[in-house]
């Protein structure tokens, strides 16, 4: 079997409200899906997990360009082909965001070929099922959570409490967001300084948020704080030690993962487990944060991090040493199917991440099947062969699309 051509899509996303950064930008929700074609007639699905920020034109020339290198190959040979992107690319090498997001995406749709071709699971050619009804949590809940919501930014404890009973409803019994985000301005923004030695009312801000979601969904409920970077040392570790009363499932992504002393440091002075991973990429990026067990929850996007076929590696490097992992998952329907391949076989799965524009109708239309979303607070695996998804016809049709031979 030979790679014959690859289309390089970008997604129409119809619905800019869900963005993630909450700005409402027609640029803020970019997915961008590659299809791998071969000669018996067997296509594969892969994501780049540059769908929000800025990037994706980046990953959208990279994605042709890394095409062109794997035009000819034999697609099951996957470990080959990811060694190939890595060392033979120049820049590949060199690593980065949008190279490891193009590597990341071809390498799940070579699962997704290698899948269908044996018709089986991905999960089945990674070792089988050791976990089937996985955990979830609801994500981002910031921008508050339902299809249909009237308010897009969260503001009050009040609200905080709100959107906690609204998940807790159905089903979910553990949930993410980031009490540091949005200011405590009616419209989020203003003058809102979270790094550095911050304000006593900043930590009150976002101690208050979190409280009320701890009194609405009670001792049990898993609260889970992002902080998306958008604190330093100084401030993670003020903001850290002040929610430690309020039992912190983890605490995710505190400081900048450039420099991973600084996730030590504060590792080392607060009273709650820390998770990293959504900016970290490779088993290489992820090495000094398990050797100096800073981290006790491994989060690799398997869009950004090198695909399926690193993703595994770096949640058994984890359980080496002790570490809990779960899949990053912030994408389109792609990416979640890719996400629960590998959920599935690791044996220290801790939890799934439902992210709240999961839930958009118009971005779950654009794919063929529509089975990814939980039902109290718990998902299955899909049994279909490959990664169990792929984009409509009708989908592939409205994309700006680029082919290459």
């Amino acid at each position: 079997m030979k790679i014959t051509s690859v289309d390089v899509m970008k997604i129409p996303s119809e619905d800019p409200s869900f963005s993630g950064n909450g700005q409402g930008s027609k640029e803020d929700w970019c997915p961008l899906v590659i299809r791998i074609n071969t000669d018996e007639k067997i296509s594969g699905f892969g994501e780049a997990g540059l769908a929000y920020g800025k990037g994706w034109r980046g990953g959208f020339g990279m994605l042709q360009d890394f095409s062109e290198v794997i035009i000819g190959e034999d697609p099951l040979n996957n470990e080959k082909i990811w060694n190939k992107l890595l060392t033979s690319t120049y820049w590949g090498i060199a690593g980065g965001v949008v190279v490891n997001a193009a590597i990341s995406a071809i390498d799940i749709a070579l699962w997704d070929i290698k899948g269908k071709y044996y018709n089986t699971p991905v999960y089945e050619l990674l070792g089988g099922k050791t976990n089937d009804h996985l955990r979830a949590y609801a994500s981002q809940l910031q921008y508050n959570w339902g299809e249909h919501i009237d308010k897009l930014k969260l503001i009050t404890p009040e609200e905080y409490a709100e959107v906690t009973r609204k998940i807790m409803a159905e089903g979910y019994d553990a949930l993410k967001f980031d009490p540091i985000m949005l200011s405590d301005q009616p419209d989020g923004g203003g003058a809102w300084q979270t790094k550095g030695v911050v304000t006593k009312h900043i930590v009150d801000v976002a101690y208050n948020r979190v409280k009320a979601m701890r009194e609405a969904g009670g001792d049990n409920l898993g609260l889970i704080i992002d902080m998306h970077a958008n604190s330093d040392t100084t401030s993670a570790i003020k903001i850290g030690q002040a929610l430690e009363d309020l039992d912190i499932m983890y605490y995710e992504e505190p400081v900048s993962t450039l420099n991973p002393d600084n996730t030590l440091e504060v590792a080392n002075k607060v009273n709650i487990p820390i998770a990293a991973g959504e900016r970290v990429f490779t088993r290489f990026g992820f090495r000094k944060f398990f050797e100096d067990r800073s981290i006790k929850v491994a989060q690799p996007d398997l869009c950004l991090a090198g695909g399926i076929t690193e993703a595994k590696k770096i949640c058994d490097m984890a359980y080496t040493y002790d570490i809990n992992a779960q899949v990053h998952v912030c994408g389109g329907p792609i990416a979640v199917a890719a996400a629960l391949q590998v959920e599935a076989v690791i044996p220290n799965f801790l939890i799934h991440e439902v992210y709240q524009r999961a839930r958009n109708a118009k971005d779950r239309a654009t794919c063929k099947f529509d089975d990814f979303q939980p039902v109290n607070g718990h998902i299955d695996i899909p049994d279909r062969p490959g990664i169990g998804q792929e984009l409509t016809p009708e989908t592939i049709d409205k994309s700006q699309r680029v082919t290459i031979q």
